[in-house]
């Protein structure tokens, strides 16, 4: 995030409080300590122009390249489709000049203030970010940048992004696997993990030659520029900035929305500090404020307290190498930004598992009836993406999932029960689909069930939409699955 020069430092005090640093942006923007801006620059002989030492942008850029390719995803003809996928990789893999942003963009009164990627940062891409490990989740041993191209190639020959055959819709299956493989991977398992090291960007150095940010300050802005929140978030409910990412088109005016996102009052939002992205979203959308409903999570304000109490001490230690209690403590605040990351993957899991079984539960009726399906399976194609993609987003943060990886694949599979009871299970040497018959609807029913339990049992989720009613041993009743490999 880099504000305009002539940044101007207050002391107000207020009768019988302690001081409070005020800064002014531009004249109009202000950011207090609730706020994630306005940390000045500490780097001892720093002889530019900035006047802060607060940057993310290149985080920014990515969300809006990650949100822009989904678009893309999704307007395939049903043919291939070569100028499409130069397109899609345009945006995944290259740096291209002049790429415009085709999501988020204007909508109403909700005022964007960037048309391009270049207005954010230069030069981004997503391939050189992308957690580079074996998806076990999905056949032939890819990579996760090799995984993501593959869908890319996919999606571009498919009908506004769905393999209706197989079950795919690629736009939302590219879309969560990268919140996870990029933002989350990238967050928790480098800047938060490698980069606290001691010897491993120093905070008594800038981050790079020149820099007005030492190497802690900026590697701490970069992860917080992953999670994808407005700078003000701390200000805002998680149902603002919820109603922020979707531009006030959920169930608020697109006036109200602007008026959250809107932190220094010029009328437009600001991507690189006003925006809700992908990550945030969510942490947002899972706590009780946004549903209405009494849950003990708090995702949103407790990563982006931690996030923000983490880059106070950096700026405490003014330029100086932190002490070892210092980095202990900045661990523990990482620590926290970590579990609770963490935690709400695993909530998106649980809850498009329920939403896959509830639609199955609709494909059942529909399929006795001898009614027409369409509708209900791309909702439920829809739904499967969605599981399919935050499951595998949730094994590429630092902690090696193992067992519970297994199983969770094991359950979901590499692709949706289909109502002929196939479905695919391997991918051959022409990156064709293989198909083969499969369990009964009612035992694959029973493992989104057990999908929702692992997330309880695993990683102690607690907001649990979607919840599926019954325990395993009722639920293996009514459904009548027989024996599987994944009964507990």
């Amino acid at each position: 995030m880099s504000f305009s020069e002539g940044t101007i430092m207050l002391k107000i005090n207020t009768s019988g409080a302690a001081a409070l640093t005020v800064v002014l942006l531009s004249g109009t923007a202000i950011a207090d300590d609730m706020v994630y801006s306005g940390f000045p620059v500490t780097v001892s002989g720093y002889t530019g122009k900035k006047t802060t030492s607060v940057a993310y942008t290149g985080q920014i850029a990515r969300h809006v390249l990650h949100d822009s390719l989904k678009k893309l995803a999704m307007q395939g003809n049903g043919k291939p489709n070569p100028e499409l996928k130069a397109k899609m990789l345009s945006y995944y893999k290259n740096k291209d000049k002049g790429r415009p942003i085709l999501a988020p963009k204007t909508k109403g009164p909700f005022a964007v203030k960037q048309t391009g990627v270049d207005d954010i940062s230069k030069g981004k891409e997503l391939v050189g970010k992308t957690f580079k490990g074996t998806i076990t989740g999905m056949p032939n041993g890819m990579t996760g940048p090799e995984l993501v191209e593959f869908w890319i190639d996919k999606a571009s020959s498919a009908n506004k992004g769905l393999d209706m055959a197989n079950g795919y819709n690629y736009g939302q299956l590219i879309s969560k696997f990268i919140m996870g493989a990029v933002s989350y991977n990238q967050a928790v398992d480098n800047y938060l993990d490698e980069k606290l090291g001691a010897d491993n960007k120093p905070n008594n150095k800038p981050y790079k030659k020149g820099a007005p940010y030492t190497g802690k300050e900026h590697s701490w802005d970069e992860a917080f520029g992953y999670f994808g929140t407005p700078a003000h978030t701390l200000k805002l409910t998680p149902r603002n900035v919820y109603e922020i990412a979707k531009q006030g088109s959920k169930s608020k005016k697109p006036e109200d929305a602007l008026t959250y996102a809107d932190h220094n009052k010029d009328g437009k939002v600001d991507l690189k500090t006003e925006m809700t992205f992908g990550p945030a979203y969510y942490a947002a959308g899972f706590d009780a404020s946004v549903y209405g409903k009494s849950n003990e999570t708090d995702y949103l304000h407790t990563i982006t307290k931690a996030f923000l109490d983490g880059r106070k001490l950096i700026d405490s230690a003014k330029g100086k190498k932190l002490t070892n209690a210092q980095r202990a403590s900045l661990k523990s605040h990482a620590a926290t930004i970590s579990s609770n990351w963490q935690k709400v993957l695993a909530e998106a899991t649980y809850k498009y598992a329920g939403s896959v079984y509830k639609d199955m539960e609709q494909l059942k009726v529909i399929t006795e009836s001898k009614g027409d399906n369409t509708k209900a399976l791309k909702k439920y194609i829809k739904h499967w993406g969605e599981l399919k993609g935050f499951a595998l987003a949730l094994q590429t943060g630092k902690d090696n999932l193992g067992e519970t990886a297994t199983r969770l694949n094991r359950l979901i599979g590499y692709g949706p029960l289909m109502p002929n009871l196939s479905q695919v299970v391997d991918i051959d040497s022409k990156g064709n689909y293989v198909r083969d018959q499969s369990i009964s609807w009612g035992e694959y029913m029973l493992h989104m069930a057990k999908v929702q339990k692992l997330m309880v049992d695993k990683f102690g989720v607690k907001a649990r939409n979607k919840a599926i009613s019954g325990d395993i041993a009722e639920l293996s009743k009514k459904l009548g699955s027989g024996d599987s490999a994944e009964n507990d």
